[in-house]
């Protein structure tokens, strides 16, 4: 993996953000973006992306512990939606299940959001690590 990789904890009201290193072995919290779905919102993401040399964004996905949408789940794909068309890099939605829980224990000086992002995108990133040893 050459380029970075975004992790985004989609809410409404802010979006927890993470990203990886650029070999896609460590996943950072990063500051959380306040609105992300407006235009301000989204041009920071798209600066983020810039900036860090992000090839590709993945977003959290609420699924309800039996794997079915809700209205959250609903109203992120569609955010991912909006997002892919701002941005010049493929967005990917990934089973965010637990990955707030697991921000709940951890310490750190960044949003338990971006935590979570970060929960997230090492989840992803072991996922995609364990699908190439297969290949």
């Amino acid at each position: 993996m050459s380029a970075r990789v975004l992790a985004l904890d989609y809410g409404r009201a802010r979006c927890g953000c993470a990203v990886s290193d650029p070999t896609g072995v460590l996943a950072s919290p990063l500051e959380a973006v306040p609105l992300p779905g407006s235009r301000r919102g989204l041009g920071r993401l798209r600066a983020l992306v810039a900036e860090l040399d992000v090839g590709r964004v993945v977003v959290g996905l609420p699924l309800s512990l039996s794997g079915q949408d809700s209205a959250q789940t609903r109203e992120t794909r569609d955010f991912a939606i909006r997002l892919q068309s701002a941005l010049p890099v493929p967005v990917e939605l990934y089973d965010e299940r637990f990955t707030a829980r697991l921000a709940q224990r951890d310490d750190g000086l960044a949003s338990e959001d971006s935590r979570a992002a970060a929960h997230l995108l090492a989840g992803w990133l072991a996922r995609r690590e364990t699908e190439a040893g297969r290949a």
